[in-house]
């Protein structure tokens, strides 16, 4: 029996370089002196359009180093899953081979080793010579590009131009659509001006108006789907920004807009392009998140695709849940996801798919993505550039309960403040700054360049402390993915606690120590932190100590020269062995 190439990717490990089958050395296996382009672009076209899509970019228009977490963990029945894969786990979910391209990409395992062997990822002009390799192959009209958000915010020349940066870098890239979500901690106006500029189409169908006294009251924000015709098919692209974004992010930036996931109103979306717009192809274009998105897969029927975005998965292969086709194409600019469907007829027929490493050391630079970069950074290179110190261990971010980065940012804090506990978020972008290298304003721009930066310095009671931290982790590790708004843990400066992950709401927090002794519930502690509301928790706010989480960690770091931070956390993990066990384990194996 003949296997389809169809199939066969369903099969085969083939994280962009090419496929890997039993007893067989695949491209991916190569020293960086043997790769080349003609691996890195190896790909069976298929049908009739392509759908290049990105996610999660957060505004690193440059080469950079990204380490994927070593922790990923979640409620007992996810745990394993795609969506929540890293290091040996992930590994071996996609047969990658040890030291290879696709295993430094993907996990973080050996990854100071690796990034010396492989260099820096991403950047526009690399992502760029791409993009315009699959357009040429394919013809132009014949493809689009689709960006699922979190692009517009998470450097500090995003910060610094309100977003228009990263704009332009866009337009420059060739985006046809996207959709949002810390797009909009600019606020409202600064969104639509952005969106003036922007030459992609902006979708959502779940966001709506809920001013009464406004022009837009129940009235859709955005226009909910795009059509093209691409490759004599017509494709119907339903956006989806994060549904969660007015509780995840203060209300104040979207105050008269209301989120949600709108299952209801997708599927009416998905009905009228199929029974009215007689599509061919039904693309949902999603910052639900990847494991959000699955369950999106069980409850509406009649999509051919989602392009995921959110929760920053490297995803190799392709899932398909009731017919419908995930996937998900990592963070920071790393990966291009190429997705080849052949769809006619109002029917998906055939498709390809596979993730595209963006080597920089490897694909070479687009010239005017150069001198773009080069223009928009030149404003701020004096600031951005000024080396504030080093790092004697690698400074990371991803990762379930701690990452270095945070703890350096809680170090900061804590030294400033002179406070009993410091909270930083649970975000999951930032940057990678490897062992012995230095660190730059720009780094620091990288890991907290938010819209809304203030560190505050209040009181709080041990008693609404521990309900917090109770609260924090029945969001982040909910059996059910609808009820996850995203984010990692909080990392905290101060405290240390143990945690069981699979007991119900309210019981998964013990052994909660405050500098290093048992917390007191009755006890007042002093608490700083950035990057949430928990200030409007606190009471007695030391109005004077208010001060931009970046510059708080830029001074410590120069006051350090040298940052020497544990890759020890502060969690205990009591109910797995590991930090990535496999599916339907609590251990690695």
């Amino acid at each position: 029996m003949e296997i389809s190439r169809r199939d066969f990717m369903h099969i085969a490990a083939i994280f962009g370089l090419g496929a890997a089958t039993a007893g067989c050395t695949s491209a991916s296996a190569k020293t960086p002196a043997q790769i080349s382009l003609k691996d890195i672009y190896d790909f069976k076209a298929t049908g009739n359009f392509s759908l290049l899509h990105m996610c999660d970019l957060h505004a690193h228009i440059k080469p950079l180093y990204w380490r994927e977490p070593s922790t990923l963990i979640s409620a007992p029945n996810l745990v394993g899953t795609p969506g929540f894969l890293c290091g040996e786990a992930f590994a071996k979910h996609y047969g990658l081979e040890p030291s290879s391209l696709d295993a430094y990409f993907d996990t973080h395992m050996d990854f100071d080793t690796l990034a010396k062997k492989f260099g820096k990822m991403g950047g526009i002009a690399h992502i760029k010579t791409v993009l315009e390799h699959i357009r040429a192959e394919r013809g132009a009209e014949n493809v689009l590009f689709l960006d699922s958000g979190d692009t517009w915010q998470g450097t500090g020349v995003a910060l610094k131009t309100k977003g228009e940066a990263i704009v332009k870098a866009q337009n420059y890239l060739g985006v046809d659509v996207m959709v949002g979500h810390w797009e909009f901690t600019y606020g409202k106006e600064r969104v639509k001006e952005l969106i003036e500029m922007l030459d992609a189409k902006f979708i959502s169908q779940n966001i709506v108006g809920d001013d009464s006294f406004s022009d837009e009251y129940e009235e859709l924000i955005f226009e909910p789907y795009t059509i093209q015709e691409k490759g004599g098919a017509k494709i119907g692209i339903i956006g989806q920004s994060f549904p969660f974004t007015s509780t995840a992010n203060p209300k104040e930036f979207t105050q008269g807009w209301s989120f949600g996931l709108r299952l209801e109103t997708l599927q009416e979306y998905v009905n009228e392009l199929r029974k009215v717009h007689k599509v061919d192809c039904v693309v949902v274009l999603s910052h639900d998140g990847f494991s959000v998105d699955q369950e999106v897969a069980r409850q509406v029927h009649g999509i051919d695709f989602i392009l995921s975005g959110h929760t920053h998965d490297p995803s190799p292969k392709p899932i398909t849940i009731n017919g419908t086709v995930i996937v998900i194409a990592g963070s920071h600019g790393k990966y291009i996801g190429r997705l080849d469907v052949d769809a006619k007829d109002g029917k998906v027929i055939d498709y390809e798919y596979k993730l595209i490493p963006i080597a920089s050391n490897m694909i070479p630079a687009d010239p005017a993505g150069v001198k773009l970069v080069d223009e928009l950074y030149a404003p701020f290179a004096s600031e951005f550039n000024e080396v504030l110190g080093k790092t004697k261990n690698t400074l990371y971010k991803r990762d379930t309960f701690f990452s270095t980065f945070d703890q350096l940012i809680n170090d900061a804090i804590m030294d400033e403040m002179k406070c009993d506990i410091s909270f930083t978020p649970g975000y999951r972008w930032g940057t990678t700054v490897l062992a012995g290298d230095d660190i730059l304003m720009d780094n620091v721009y990288e890991m907290c360049g938010i819209t809304y930066p203030n560190v505050y310095t209040f009181e709080l009671k041990g008693k609404r402390i521990a309900t917090l931290l109770e609260d924090i982790a029945d969001n982040v590790f909910n059996a059910n993915p609808l009820y996850q708004q995203g984010g990692d843990m909080s990392r905290l400066g101060g405290i240390t606690y143990s945690i069981a992950v699979a007991n119900k709401a309210g019981e998964r927090i013990s052994k909660l120590t405050v500098g290093g002794k048992p917390i007191d519930l009755e006890k007042t502690y002093i608490v700083s932190s950035w990057g949430g509301n928990l200030q409007n928790a606190g009471e007695n706010l030391q109005k004077d100590k208010i001060r931009a989480v970046y510059d708080v960690t830029r001074d410590y770091i120069k006051k350090q020269k040298v940052v020497d931070v544990s890759n020890d956390g502060n969690v205990t993990l009591v109910d797995y062995d590991c930090g990535c066990p496999v599916e339907g384990s609590r251990s690695c194996s």
